[in-house]
């Protein structure tokens, strides 16, 4: 009979796949029986005034066999025969102060009991249709969040393990309002045009007041709009030069100081818009986020109605110069640029690159358009080293200078340490110049392409291209700009040939 053996084919018996599932059998039985010695134990040393886990297979089957549980106690500290009472009194002070249960809950599922997320409808136009965005994992709210993560979620963990932090801590946020009115505008309430911020996430601790009030729900703000004054060296040099005019109202004073206005913004990913922005399935990107993050989301799996994931990444500021309003009328001329983080160059002056110089001069014509009667605007996204991180630049900078530091192999370094050119992918940038009312760009402070090629295939014309000028590049910054250059970077000027490009070479350690 087929199939009643191991045939010459190799094929596998029905004996040993019996056999097979016995073993699984026996083990998931030690595991359950492990699982609850632990929690009984847990249980046990938890002060008196917390109620003990509750006993999910007593209310209802599909829960168990739906809600994946961990072992893992609360405490690592364990109790070995033969221990003194000193051992077991430090075990019942470290489950009090745990402010855990005994029984880690892995995962949640769609309809399971209990479970009632806020209704979340992305991209409605009118924000009570839209709902909030709930993350929050607190004992009101847990069981009614409709979004995963949290930009700052890791350290939030750990102020909790180290108790610094009160689990029931509710923000106060009285007068934390905007510092200015901003929107609403057509785009927000368009879900394939702002996929990777809450549109809402400035307002909606008084939009959803109700929810927060009566339903005990926690919802936090993803925005935040206040007003500064920005004080640089080089902008004090710049009044003195005569490149910078004081005003009294933008510029402020001979030393430079500029009045702006700043929306810090924290990412929020619509994980179908963000899919299809990339061109690939929803499917893929969570399995992506899943397996990359180290299952540290596994709902991302587990929880396809949960269509909104705040990933722990870095996020953006916008600082507008001038009247935040001018930046959505059409009337108006806008300066822009959108500005990469460089740590080593931005704040700590590094001349390998040409990314504060860039900065700088970014700073200067959006103040002077601003002064012209338009707006001037420069965003600075979160992504070091071109979202490499500052290990793998600094790595290529290690190569780069015990070699002979060529311009023509410049990207060559990059793609042998880290497999990839640049990790910054614009496709998700313009979603903050749709969020700000912004249509058209009069004048784009960046020679960037991938910029560009981003902003315009979102439906925002830009009319000017602004390159830095020479004066302002650092000689040791030749390597990369020339490179950058070659490779498609925008410029009125020569784009070298490769003969060109290969005689253009950094400063060595040495120098």
């Amino acid at each position: 009979m087929a199939g009643s053996g191991s045939g010459a084919d190799g094929g596998v018996s029905m004996a040993e796949v019996l056999q097979a599932l016995k073993a699984i059998q026996e083990s998931q039985s030690r595991l359950a029986t492990e699982v609850q010695t632990v929690s009984n134990r847990l249980d046990t040393l938890a002060p008196s005034s917390q109620s003990p886990s509750p006993d999910l297979s007593k209310r209802s089957p599909s829960l168990v066999a739906g809600t994946p549980t961990s072992p893992v106690p609360t405490t690592l500290a364990t109790s070995e025969p033969g221990a003194d009472n000193t051992t077991a009194t430090k075990e019942a002070t470290q489950a009090q102060k745990s402010g855990f249960t005994s029984r880690i809950i892995l995962t949640t599922y769609p309809k399971q009991i209990g479970i009632e997320p806020v209704p979340l409808h992305w991209g409605a136009p009118d924000p009570s249709d839209r709902g909030p965005v709930v993350v929050s994992r607190s004992s009101s709210t847990i069981r009614r969040r409709n979004a995963h993560g949290g930009s700052y979620s890791i350290y939030f963990a750990l102020a909790l393990a180290s108790k610094q932090l009160n689990i029931d801590h509710r923000p106060d946020f009285t007068n934390t309002e905007p510092a200015v009115n901003i929107g609403p505008f057509p785009s927000w309430g368009d879900k394939k045009k702002i996929v990777a911020m809450d549109p809402w996430g400035h307002l909606p601790t008084w939009l959803f007041s109700d929810l927060i009030e009566k339903e005990n729900i926690d919802i936090r703000p993803t925005i935040a709009v206040t007003k500064a004054h920005m004080k640089l060296p080089e902008l004090e040099e710049s009044v003195r030069r005569g490149r910078l005019v004081p005003d009294g109202k933008v510029c402020l004073n001979e030393t430079g100081e500029l009045a702006v206005t700043k929306f810090a913004v924290e990412p929020v990913w619509y994980l179908p818009g963000v899919a299809e922005r990339f061109g690939i399935d929803e499917g893929v990107l969570r399995r992506s986020l899943f397996e990359h993050t180290g299952g540290s989301y596994p709902e991302l799996i587990t929880r396809g109605d949960i269509k909104v994931f705040l990933p722990p990444i870095g996020g953006l500021t916008v600082y507008c110069f001038g009247d935040p309003a001018k930046m959505s009328d059409e009337k108006s001329r806008l300066a822009l640029r959108v500005h990469d983080e460089c740590n080593g160059s931005d704040v700590f002056g590094s001349d390998i690159c040409t990314c504060r110089p860039y900065l700088i001069f970014g700073i200067e014509e959006a103040v002077k358009e601003a002064q012209n009667g338009g707006s001037g605007v420069v965003i600075y996204f979160r992504k070091e080293g071109r979202a490499l991180g500052e290990v793998t630049k600094y790595l290529v900078y290690n190569a780069r200078k015990r070699g002979e530091d060529r311009a023509s192999e410049y990207f060559k370094r990059t793609e042998n340490i880290a497999g990839v050119k640049d990790m910054r992918f614009q496709a998700l940038m313009p979603d903050i110049l749709h969020w700000l009312g912004i249509k058209k760009i009069d004048r784009m402070l960046s020679m960037s392409n991938m910029k560009y090629d981003a902003i315009v295939g979102q439906g925002i014309p830009i009319h000017e291209r602004v390159e830095l000028p020479e004066d302002l590049m650092p000689a040791d910054s030749r390597v990369e700009i020339d490179a950058k250059i070659t490779a498609g970077y925008f410029t009125t000027g020569h784009r070298m040939t490769e003969d060109e490009l290969e005689a253009v070479r950094g400063r060595g350690w040495e120098e």
